[in-house]
């Protein structure tokens, strides 16, 4: 059996507010195989923004033990978590986080520039052509849609072609026209890269497409279905 690309251990997250501190995840345990795809669903606050964060090593976990590809991310500080994902996960978010003075071409470009690729451009450009943005390449930011910056934060995350990609509501900012032409690359995103996609979504044709789902409420998983 093939070892889990994602495992997490009785995980918990609490988080410290004015107020004391406040419970985001309780004893999550749970393991994503490679290939697989896994929707995060459940109600608003129910931290499944915070649990993927989690698997990304992008927030902390408080308690038990959260792995990746085989590394224990609570073991590794901030400059070696950063190391770590450079080009073994891509992160797509609901809100684009694209750098505005740079062209399309060069967010998609970026990460890959750091990490040292020689070919990192013509790795953009190829990827920018397979999100259907190859006419759009020099184009800033502001010069783009909703749909198209969505496009090319996807185009970003593929380019280093990563194990796992994880996507925080990947359609929340958009229409549904361009939500299901997300929806559509994301999927075939993964099969052409092979890679394991954990999503978060409140889209329930989204979720439906998934190899399996788990239900969030109140920081903890409340079920889930193949």
């Amino acid at each position: 059996m093939a070892e889990p690309v994602l495992r997490l251990e009785n995980v918990g997250l609490t988080l410290r507010g004015n107020a004391g501190p406040v419970e985001i995840l309780r004893a999550i345990s749970l393991t994503v195989t490679p290939g697989e795809t896994l929707g995060l669903i459940g109600p608003s606050g129910s931290g499944k923004s915070s649990l993927l964060m989690l698997m990304g090593g992008l927030e902390r976990a408080t308690a038990g033990r959260v792995s990746a590809l085989g590394q224990d991310l609570g073991a590794m500080d901030e400059d070696a978590l950063a190391q770590f994902r450079r080009g073994r996960m891509g992160v797509v978010f609901q809100n684009f986080h694209l750098i505005p003075t740079m062209t399309a071409l060069e967010n998609v470009a970026l990460p890959m520039e750091i990490a040292g690729a020689r070919d990192a451009f013509a790795r953009a450009a190829a990827e920018m052509e397979a999100v259907g943005l190859s006419h759009r390449m020099g184009h800033y930011p502001a010069q783009l849609s909703g749909g198209e910056q969505q496009r090319v934060a996807l185009a970003r995350a593929a380019a280093p072609r990563p194990a796992v990609l994880l996507a925080d509501e990947p359609t929340g900012n958009l229409d549904s026209a361009n939500g299901a032409a997300i929806m559509d690359l994301l999927f075939s995103l993964r099969d052409r890269h092979g890679a394991t996609l954990v999503m978060v979504t409140h889209a329930p044709e989204l979720a439906a497409r998934c190899d399996r789902i788990i239900r969030l409420a109140d920081g903890r998983i409340e079920g889930q279905a193949a």
